[in-house]
């Protein structure tokens, strides 16, 4: 076998182990075989959430995490403000090219610009280096799953931010439903939903249930819906629309005569319009949602690694919590199979009806799986060249790439289904690209490897 045919072979075979276990998820899955029932994904994917990824997270970052290399790998968050930056400026491209419904106008850039940074590169990096002949050496695992979880807060602070408010419904939209519908957003609930027997004895609620690609990394979703999570709250914060102004920004208690409270005090002292909107905004974003399992396995890592008396404590041949973090590292290796498997499940309930546009949804299908990996090879070139990367570390070099090659992030999904805008679409979405990545992720990881193996 020639150089050449190996080096994609090396490639590839990464990918058809991942393949091979989602496949496996799919036929569980599958609506003919049944073997399965959605129950049991969604049970799979809260262990995946709540246990086997945060113990991956801190079993492996850990030992790697001190504040020598935080100064050493302060690119990795930055890169992924970098691919994100980079990301809407092609989403907002596309949108202008393919003219999407005006409605999902700021969803193209969306689905354009925020990647997937968590179970997916894990699981890519985790077959990557379980393979012998991987260009990274034999302890690149380890070092690959500290680098892609030392990005992860960041990814969750802007979809926790930035995202939940550009996910917000269009208000001229919105305004629209409100005037032909009546009754509220349970419309979609039809006659025949109640008409339809149970199947297996399932109830009619398990029916109507969220899709698993909604909710896979974010379970318990239902659970988070606030009053105006599914309104255009911002806009109408902002246009001064009556009748909202007089809830959303409530009027100062009745002043005092006398002293600091006087009439004329108060009118001193009462916040400007536009910072009491500010504030109120701030208040309505679910900044506290950022405090998930994995973020908090990401914290306790990074104070545990950062103090060398308890790095000695838990991590180590010696150490003498070792049993303790031995038993962590053994459900840690059930994640990426586990999150492969719903990830198969996922995909067996197929794609949902788009109103998006056949043009748009390729338009964006090509910007983030194949423009943006070009787009990202030329950022960590530039990077390298400026000396702002790590010199001579390679793995270092394939997580940077990483962050630009994945397809949009799953939890998109789930903050769409929050929001009540554009679900159908973001599940369609979701769907085609990570069918289509395994082709343009086979391609790259080619180039990829090729790169470093002749660079070393």
């Amino acid at each position: 076998m020639n150089s050449g045919s190996h080096d994609v072979l090396n490639a590839v075979l990464p990918l058809l182990k991942l393949l091979t276990i989602t496949l496996i998820g799919l036929l569980l899955a599958h609506p003919r075989f049944k073997i399965a029932p959605k129950s049991t994904f969604r049970l799979l994917s809260k262990l995946v959430f709540a246990l086997f990824l945060p113990c991956l997270i801190f079993t492996h970052l850990g030992p790697c995490i001190s504040y020598k290399s935080i100064v050493r790998w302060w690119f990795i968050p930055v890169n992924i403000l970098v691919s994100t930056g980079i990301g809407c400026v092609l989403g907002f491209v596309v949108a202008l090219i393919c003219r999407p419904p005006p409605e999902f106008f700021r969803f193209t850039v969306i689905m354009t610009a925020f990647g997937n940074t968590g179970n997916l590169p894990l699981a890519v990096v985790s077959s990557v280096c379980h393979n012998v002949e991987n260009p990274f050496g034999p302890e690149c695992y380890g070092p690959a799953v500290a680098y892609v979880s030392f990005s992860q807060w960041v990814s969750v602070l802007l979809v926790y931010t930035l995202v939940y408010h550009m996910m917000e419904p269009p208000l001229e939209f919105y305004e629209v439903i409100d005037d032909r519908v009546e009754i509220p957003e349970i419309h979609e609930i039809t006659e025949e939903d109640f008409e339809r027997p149970s199947i297996n004895g399932d109830a009619l609620a398990s029916d109507l249930s969220r899709p698993l690609l909604v909710e896979a990394e974010w379970p318990g979703i239902e659970d988070k819906e606030t009053e105006h999570c599914k309104t255009p709250f911002i806009a109408r914060l902002f246009n001064s629309i009556p009748g909202f102004s007089h809830t959303a920004l409530p009027d100062p208690g009745p002043p005092e005569a006398d002293g600091e409270n006087s009439p004329k005090s108060v009118r001193c002292l009462t916040e400007p319009k536009v910072i009491r909107k500010i504030r109120i905004v701030a208040e309505k974003t679910p900044i506290h949602h950022i405090l998930q399992p994995a973020i908090i396995a990401s914290i306790l890592a990074i104070f545990v690694g950062m103090i060398p008396k308890l790095k000695d404590l838990c991590f180590g041949d010696d150490a003498v919590l070792g049993f303790l973090t031995d038993s962590l590292d053994i459900m840690a290796g059930a994640m990426v199979p586990s999150a492969m498997l719903v990830l198969g499940g996922m995909l067996a309930e197929g794609p949902n009806e788009s109103r998006l546009g056949l043009r748009t949804s390729i338009g964006i299908m090509v910007a983030r799986l194949l423009v943006l990996p070009l787009l990202g090879i030329g950022v960590v070139l530039l990077a390298d060249r400026w000396g702002l990367l790590m010199p001579g570390d390679e793995l270092y070099k394939f997580v940077l790439l990483l962050q630009y090659t994945t397809p949009s992030a799953i939890l998109l999904g789930a903050i769409a289904s929050l929001r009540g805008y554009a679900v159908s679409e973001a599940s369609a979405l979701l769907f085609w690209q990570h069918v289509l990545a395994l082709v343009s992720l086979s391609v790259y990881l080619t180039v990829y490897f090729k790169w470093f193996l002749s660079s070393s």
